[in-house]
């Protein structure tokens, strides 16, 4: 089809807005998909999506659509997902389009994500077209919400379009608004083919399935390909576009979103951001700009249960690199957990789904140590170096000055909650910035904070203050320097290396006896007392033990003097003793344990 009749857009909002029904209405009106094949939230393809209630993965989905004026378009739409830790989804997403249809719940306003996800979609020059959803719904504010909306965008009012995706309201209204609003792309269909991957899968059948944005020229299938980042040469052995089924084509043209099958089975030879040639013109072709480089927010370790399970781990941790672009990860070495894996994410949230997804998709017991952040440290012979594991940090009198990071954070909650809200950012050593109201009764709060402190549990901590009405958005900013110690924990007398973590000294005592707690509930009894203690260097500042079990040695009697009873506890007492020379037994770790430690907030 001709580059006119193209349009190319995404859908932003914040998390649970209902941008996938939206996006299901859009196929349903188009006739897309077929009314019996037809299921809620059918962009949402993993099991984990449909369970969790959220978009995990963009995906792209193109429809045919005839508008008022007899004209017919193809209509290229990306899903995305709304949370902050998927942000870089979002990113790329919105690099591959020249529009966004930007999704407001009117039950709930202008949140956090929604302000973020704009601010990408202008800084990419993109139209935006407003929609209030949700519209059906008894407890909607629609006027409230589109003086927000206007507000925010400065848009006039007749331009916010009032939908619903659940009734099918308004889902023609945006159809046009996407025809007559969004620019049609701008290619050169005789120039030499070149197209950026912005995103990839692997296929056990296929080998990896590249999702590409078409700028200039055609590729026809059978051409041979080059990556440019990478030098890897592959074949187009199908090309095509997703609905969202894969439909293969002859070709693939400038201005279109579609998928090339190349046949590699090397999946590091595909990179998200990288550039496919044809081979033949692949010398005198520019690549394309990337993806700006992401960068990792919380850092944990993952390691097989069984260590020979480890070239399992690697392969499924590639795949999974494949379809997840913000994942980083490097071999890693430890002498308690052998050989893993250091890997860098965006949050959390990120982390569950990572560590969930290795879970389900390919049969992996895990173990995970506790998430840190990477600090900055200068040692005392004036080297300095960025210390992502607490393993890598060196003892206090090696030691001269460590920063940690800090994030500007934007809260957005109605205006009951500021007391609360501030309570709890003081709590977390944040420091207030300023205050804009979006109207008399919604507040944005921006502050920083360090990002230590939001990455953990500050999301939950902030759902609960402001009873589910609060949201937030945060952004790395800068390191400053901070007096950051190493929590050790010891069960039976044994350093636990997983449980080792770094934290600002003002937050380890409590952080120590939370562990403590925590592993008193959860680690079995066993034949001798378990001592539980958490340790700073050489101080201890918090413990707990374990009682042993002891077997009813006086269960048969039934009468007699006393001194029959006491010669025989006495006798099990010396046993124990006995058994504790010869040393404590080793203590096995439930895999939940390490799950309860990351959940810290679940206690206070």
């Amino acid at each position: 089809m001709e580059q006119s009749r193209i349009r190319n857009f995404c859908i932003i909002a914040h998390i649970d807005h209902g941008k996938s029904t939206l996006a299901d209405r859009l196929l349903e009106v188009t006739k897309t998909i077929e009314k019996r094949k037809m299921k809620d939230q059918l962009l949402d393809t993993m099991d984990l999506e449909r369970e969790r209630g959220i978009t995990i993965k963009l995906q792209p989905a193109r429809m045919a659509y005839k508008s008022k004026d007899g004209v017919e378009y193809e209509l290229n739409l990306i899903d995305t997902p709304g949370h902050v830790d998927f942000t870089y989804e979002v990113s790329r997403s919105l690099a591959s389009v020249e529009g966004a249809v930007l999704l407001v719940d009117s039950t709930q306003g202008v949140q956090a994500q929604t302000i973020a996800n704009l601010y990408l979609a202008l800084d990419q020059n993109l139209a935006i077209i407003p929609v209030l959803n949700k519209i059906d719904l008894p407890n909607s504010e629609v006027e409230r919400c589109a003086e927000e909306l206007i507000n925010l965008l400065g848009c006039k009012r007749e331009e916010i379009i009032l939908a619903s995706g659940k009734t099918g309201a308004g889902v023609d209204q945006i159809l046009e608004r996407v025809v007559s609003d969004v620019p049609s792309p701008v290619g050169d269909r005789e120039k030499n083919f070149r197209a950026v991957i912005f995103d990839s899968k692997y296929d056990d059948y296929k080998g990896v399935v590249a999702y590409v944005r078409v700028k200039d020229g055609r590729l026809r299938h059978t051409d041979k390909l080059k990556f440019l980042a990478t030098g890897a040469q592959g074949e187009a052995l199908e090309v095509g576009y997703l609905k969202p089924d894969y439909v293969s084509t002859k070709m693939v043209e400038a201005g279109e979103i579609g998928y090339i099958v190349s046949g590699l089975k090397d999946i590091s030879a595909v990179r998200v951001g990288d550039t496919i040639a044809r081979l033949e013109t692949a010398g005198e072709t520019d690549a394309l700009p990337g993806y700006k480089e992401v960068r990792p927010m919380v850092y944990a370790s993952i390691f097989p249960k069984e260590g020979n399970e480890y070239q399992r781990l690697r392969e499924a941790m590639e795949r999974l690199k494949l379809s997840d672009a913000a994942l980083a990860f490097e071999a890693e070495h430890s002498a308690a957990l052998g050989f893993g894996f250091r890997c860098g994410l965006l949050g959390m949230l990120h982390l569950e789904i990572v560590q969930e997804r290795l879970k389900r998709e390919h049969n992996m017991e895990l173990v995970i140590t506790t998430p840190s952040v990477a600090y900055e440290i200068t040692r005392t012979d004036g080297s300095s170096e960025t210390v992502t594991s607490p393993a890598d940090y060196p003892e206090a009198n090696y030691l001269e000055e460590t920063r940690e990071p800090w994030a500007t954070v934007d809260i957005v909650s109605p205006a009951e909650f500021i007391g609360g809200i501030m309570t709890l950012v003081s709590d977390r050593r944040g420091e207030f910035k300023s205050t804009d109201y979006l109207d008399p009764k919604r507040v944005v709060m921006h502050y920083d904070m360090p990002l230590a402190s939001v990455i953990v549990d500050f999301h939950d901590k902030l759902k609960s203050v402001t009873s589910g009405y609060g949201s937030l958005n945060y952004e790395f900013k800068e390191y400053r320097a901070s007096e950051i110690v190493l929590l050790d924990i010891f069960v039976a007398e044994k350093r636990i290396p997983a449980f080792a973590t770094l934290l600002h000294e003002s937050e380890a005592y409590r952080r120590g006896r939370e562990v403590v707690a925590t592993l008193k509930e959860t680690l079995p009894r066993a034949q001798f007392v378990i001592k539980i203690q958490a340790a700073i260097g050489s101080k201890i500042i918090a413990a707990d033990r374990i009682s042993a079990f002891r077997k009813d040695v006086t269960g048969y009697l039934y009468g007699g003097d006393v001194t029959r009873k006491m010669k025989l506890l006495q006798k099990q007492k010396k046993g124990k003793q006995r058994m504790m020379s010869m040393g404590a037994g080793s203590v096995d770790i439930p895999p939940d344990t390490f799950i309860k430690i990351l959940r810290r907030g679940d206690r206070e």
